[in-house]
């Protein structure tokens, strides 16, 4: 790794844990800076604004739920386990939800967005290979997984990305998955538990 990008992943790594810490709200460049130990300018050769830090430190938390959900593909699961497991590598962890907040504002909208497509491009091939494996097991019948999954992640994402959803939403997104995916009914109610069905939400 060359010195500079060293530099830009320190510096990444700082804002990181003062968003967890302060919160993104409350974090200036100019604490950045001071933490950091170096110029302003050199932080603007990095950064163009806070906000493309903000973007930048989302990536490396994408990248690092990526690892953990390529890491249980490996593992000896059955697909159904497996893909509980992805769902949860792509769920950031509690000490972060006040970086995800970030995201919320309006003025972050479009950068909302651009998380958004870019967490859903990398879980599809990691959830196809899932459900290719429980195809081959006889758990799930159906084709054109890729488009399947996309969608899948896409409704769950609008339907259960604030804590507004029902108990009805859950259920309903629950037939909907064993449908689409081709699965005997009831199979995936497993799933329910991460996404908060029995005591995530609301009447």
């Amino acid at each position: 790794m060359r010195k500079g990008e060293r530099r830009k992943e320190e510096l990444l790594d700082i804002a990181y844990r003062m968003f967890i810490s302060k919160g993104y709200e409350n974090t200036s460049v100019d604490e950045i800076i001071e933490k950091a130990g170096i110029a302003k300018g050199t932080y603007y050769y990095y950064f163009k604004s806070k906000e493309q830090m903000l973007e930048e430190v989302i990536g490396m938390m994408i990248e690092k739920e990526k690892r953990s959900a390529e890491e249980v593909l490996d593992m000896p699961l059955d697909p159904i386990m497996k893909t509980m497991g992805i769902i949860r590598s792509f769920t950031p962890e509690v000490d972060e939800q006040t970086i995800e907040e970030a995201l919320h504002s309006p003025e972050n909208i479009v950068m909302h967005e651009k998380v958004k497509k870019r967490l859903i491009e990398e879980a599809v091939p990691l959830l196809s290979q899932v459900v290719e494996e429980g195809i081959k097991e006889g758990l799930f019948y159906c084709d054109h997984i890729p488009e399947r999954v996309r969608v899948l992640l896409v409704v769950s994402n609008e339907i259960f990305n604030e804590e507004t959803f029902t108990e009805g939403d859950v259920l309903v997104f629950m037939d909907m998955m064993e449908k689409m995916l081709g699965a005997n009914p009831g199979s995936l109610s497993a799933i329910k538990s991460l996404i908060g069905g029995d005591n995530g939400t609301k009447e």
